[in-house]
């Protein structure tokens, strides 16, 4: 019955949605008449409301989808959507500025000249004002309004100047800053963590082991990241467009004739361009870039994106005297401040000096002259046709719907969750064979039919919540969160292209003149969808165009993690092996030259740990060739296991599936015995299905190999053997770093610890008797700085104990002088060693850290160098399969 009930849900929302009611209540309101319609059939047919749920009642999931909702979005961490009104904002405001009628007549004058020019400015523009704007509606109104008009008089093609308009209009979906890419962001965000539950759970049904490894975590996702990944993929559909339309060009020139510009390029021509071209520009730079720069979170982007609209606005829509000032003088305070947060530490609770106070005061007077450029922009687009207040308005409704949206998709997921819809749709996907490939093209195949009759956001808030946490669960690929909203993203950029219900091409037809029908407008777009499957394959194909800009960004960034994070090991590891073999003779060299120097200056117990430093510094190529040959042995019993395994696995899932099935019937048969009118006939059917399960389920373990255990076993020990020299490998580099930067930290404190002489001199006329707690706050002080020198613990231990043998009241000044005569031998000795071993052998150690730091002891430094970041970066951003662990 659960099933008939997920059928009604569907379809009551399939009839809703096509009648044109609003998505904002199609929704939920699909959602609660099929859980009200279900607890009424199990209150009246079978005596409890309960009766057709998969488990819990009707409250209970009625309240789900809201408990859920406020889980997720009102979690404080959770701040991403707070983006969305803010690039809504910036979007109108810069639509009702007329930034794209600026846009699109400069750049139609500059590639007119070229064939197809004119399809080419087009895009161009597409792409900057999907980068500022973002709206799809507008910017294909714009164009449509302004470049298709001129296209037409200039005898382009029907079917290619619509195509290229409504193509280019979709370009905001993908380009940053996208709401598709917000949207999808968190719903990533949500399904990485259950993906992440699934394969634990899968792990430890495969392994018996309760924990799983960091390093086989499924890979999350943030506003940021998707931000970062779609710039390349977006770029190369802008690539691609305007390929295709010169190419068109010069094989058809009717289609797209070059149109000549009657003006000069002159001074006063590319004056034009620059005023038109950057502002959009900056906009972008200030936007995108301090999101890539990790300067801002995607929420203080948007509010500079915002801000930004505002100073555009505020200059384009006023015609009369000071146009340009406002912006001028908010950039004056934008320098200004800028200067002063690079010369003083602007913080007002810690003024040291009339210094700071002058800074902080230039500062806040810059502040004002930025606050007064920002708010006279203001009060001019609220002046001027009132487009504040129109552009507020419009934020809000369109803000409202998407959030409203949100909502009533929780509710739906919780509806289609009640009735088994979500473990109905895993079954299916983990069922299909072939593995994730299989599972993951038709997802894009169901998303891209959805796109014919559904709008992204239904499609990002419905279905990607119900798939993408069994595809990003799915071992064999082990996909990235940014690559699989990326790839989803493109997807749904076709749905405002693709016939009958594509939002672009109606969008166009309202302001198309009559002389372009419709059918023009559909046969326009189908190249420029073949074009964006085409980018779409290309990206699947390469994960690297989506991944690697935000592993660089992150692994550069002030928060990057440090090279011993296990997730980094592999491809740190990768990248060092290939240095050791190619600078083997320096390295061996670099010991061979430390061990010449004077170590005999050196204390005996840091000559020992040097020497067996030196000793696992040797082995460490000859640890690198045992795990490039174990590395060798897995690939090689990995090609013969490899099928073996998946073939168990699929039969494994299989058998659990049917034992959930049969835990399933027999608790039918419990709830058909305790009901009020119990059929025996419906158990002994019920029964029956149970003995036929039972069949399959000792059929399906017939055929698992019967040597599947020793199988595994024995590549299970391979991978152990490799994993143990690896281990091997990194405490070995822990060991030999170690020791160099000890006595190298040592080394080179001595001159602050010969700084302390007089101070610790002083504390033999303060331990002679008097005051006990004056005493202790002196000897105190000097321990602590002992403390910051590297190497002075002994004699900060034995400053330690003098102080506290004053404790108490009855002060033990006799055995505080025997600890502090103790001090001032250690502190003798340890200085005189260090003077000597200063002089003669510190080069020597630095020249030897130098060649060591980065590879011998790369672990132990707190984050990579730049080029070895950019490397691993790239070796991230590549899909690993990692099934054989499970």
């Amino acid at each position: 019955m659960e099933l008939l009930f997920l059928a009604i849900l569907v379809l009551t929302m399939v009839v809703a949605l096509s009648s044109g009611f609003p998505v904002a209540f199609a929704l939920p309101g699909s959602a609660i008449l099929t859980i009200s319609l279900a607890a009424f059939c199990g209150y009246f047919f079978a005596g409890s409301a309960d009766a057709f749920f998969v488990e819990g009642g009707p409250v209970q999931w009625l309240n789900a989808g809201i408990t859920n909702f406020r889980s997720v979005y009102w979690n404080v961490e959770r701040d991403t959507l707070i983006a969305i009104p803010l690039f809504i904002f910036m979007g109108i405001m810069l639509q009702r500025s007329k930034i794209a009628e600026d846009l699109l007549v400069t750049m139609a004058q500059m590639f007119g000249p070229v064939p197809g020019g004119l399809g080419i400015s087009v895009v161009l523009v597409g792409a900057l004002l999907a980068a500022t704007t973002g709206i799809v509606g507008a910017t294909v109104i714009a164009m449509g309004m302004i470049s298709l008009p001129a296209m037409l008089r200039n005898n382009y093609s029907h079917s290619l100047a619509t195509g290229t308009i409504c193509a280019s209009g979709t370009l905001g979906q993908i380009i940053p800053p996208s709401i598709v890419l917000i949207i999808l962001a968190d719903q990533l965000a949500s399904a990485a963590d259950q993906a992440s539950n699934i394969r634990a759970a899968d792990y430890k049904a495969a392994t018996g082991e309760f924990s799983m490894p960091s390093t086989l975590d499924v890979t999350s996702t943030s506003a940021g990241d998707m931000f970062m990944g779609a710039i390349i993929p977006g770029l190369l559909l802008v690539s691609l467009y305007i390929l295709y339309i010169l190419i068109t060009a010069l094989i058809s020139p009717r289609k797209a004739p070059p149109v000549h510009y009657d003006g000069a390029f002159n001074r006063t021509f590319f004056i034009g361009v620059f005023k038109a071209l950057f502002p959009p520009l900056a906009l972008i730079i200030l936007v995108l870039g301090s999101i890539l720069l990790g300067v801002a979170t995607v929420n203080q982007a948007g509010s500079v994106g915002a801000i930004g609209a505002i100073l555009m606005g505020g200059y384009r829509l006023y015609e009369g005297r000071h146009r340009y000032l406002p912006v001028l003088l908010t950039g004056i305070g934008l320098l200004v401040l800028t200067v002063c947060l690079s010369i003083w530490d602007l913080n007002v609770k810690s003024i040291g000096s009339a210094n700071e106070m002058a800074g902080i005061v230039i500062a806040a007077f810059a502040v004002v002259i930025l606050m007064v450029g920002i708010l006279w922009s203001l009060v001019r687009v609220h002046r001027i046709d009132e487009t504040l207040l129109g552009v507020m308005r419009e934020t809000v409704k369109t803000s409202s719907m998407v959030f409203i949206i949100l909502i009533g998709a929780a509710m739906l997921t919780a509806a289609f969750r009640a009735f088994g819809g979500e473990e109905l749709v895993r079954h299916f996907l983990t069922g299909l064979p072939g593995g994730f490939w299989t599972q993951f093209i038709v997802v894009m195949i169901v998303i891209f039919v959805l796109g014919f009759f559904l709008d992204f956001i239904e499609i990002a808030v419905v279905i990607v919540p119900l798939v993408a946490p069994i595809l990003l669960a799915a071992p064999d690929a082990n996909v990235t969160a940014v690559w699989l909203g990326v790839m989803v993203g493109m997807n749904l950029q076709t749905s405002f292209l693709t016939p009958p219900f594509g939002f672009a091409l109606f969008y166009l037809r309202g302001v198309a003149p009559k002389i372009v029908k419709t059918l023009a407008i559909y046969r326009g777009v189908i190249p420029f969808i073949g074009l964006q499957l085409l980018a779409l394959l290309i990206v699947g194909l390469m994960p690297p165009l989506v991944n690697y800009l935000p592993n660089r960004n992150f692994l550069l960034s002030e928060n990057a993690p440090p090279p011993m994070n296990p997730k980094l090991q592999m491809c740190i590891e990768d990248e060092l092996f290939d240095y050791y073999e190619d600078n083997e003779d320096e390295l061996r060299r670099a010991v061979s030259d430390l061990r010449s120097a004077n170590l005999a200056l050196l204390p005996q117990e840091y000559r020992e740990d040097l020497d067996e430093s030196f000793g696992k510094v040797l082995g460490v190529f000859g640890q690198v060739e045992e795990i490039q040959s174990a590395e060798e042995s897995i690939d090689e019993q990995a090609d013969s296991y490899r099928p073996v395994h998946t073939e168990v696995r699929n039969i494994e899932r299989d058998i659990a599936r049917l034992e959930a099935e049969m835990e399933e019937k027999n608790e039918a048969i419990l709830n058909e015995r305790y009901s009020d009118n119990p059929s025996e006939r419906r158990m002994e059917n019920l029964r029956e299905d149970i003995a036929h399960l039972e069949e399959v389920v000792v059929a399906l373990r017939e055929e698992i190999p019967d040597d599947w255990r020793s199988t595994r076993s024995a590549f299970q020990e391979v991978q152990r053997s490799a994993q143990t020299l690896r281990f091997q490998y990194r405490n070995a580099v822990d060991q030999a770093y170690e020791p160099v930067r000890e006595v190298l930290d040592m080394l080179q404190a001595t001159e602050s610890l010969a700084g302390e002489e007089q101070a610790l001199m002083a504390l033999e006329s303060v331990l002679q008797g008097g005051d006990a707690e004056a005493a202790m706050a002196e000897v105190e002080a000097v321990e602590d700085r002992m403390n910051e020198i590297a190497g002075a613990g002994d004699i900060r231990s034995s400053l330690a104990r003098a102080r506290r043998a004053l404790r108490g009241d009855a002060p033990e000044w006799t055995e505080a002088r025997e600890y502090y005569a103790e001090a001032r031998s250690l502190y003798a000795g340890e200085l005189s060693w260090r003077r000597e071993a200063s002089a003669d052998l510190l080069p020597a150690l630095r020249e030897y850290h130098d060649t060591i730091r980065y590879s011998i002891g790369l672990r132990q430094q707190d984050r990579m160098p730049k080029d070895l970041a950019v490397s691993v970066a790239g070796c991230l951003s590549h899909h690993e399969d990692i099934s054989l662990s499970f």
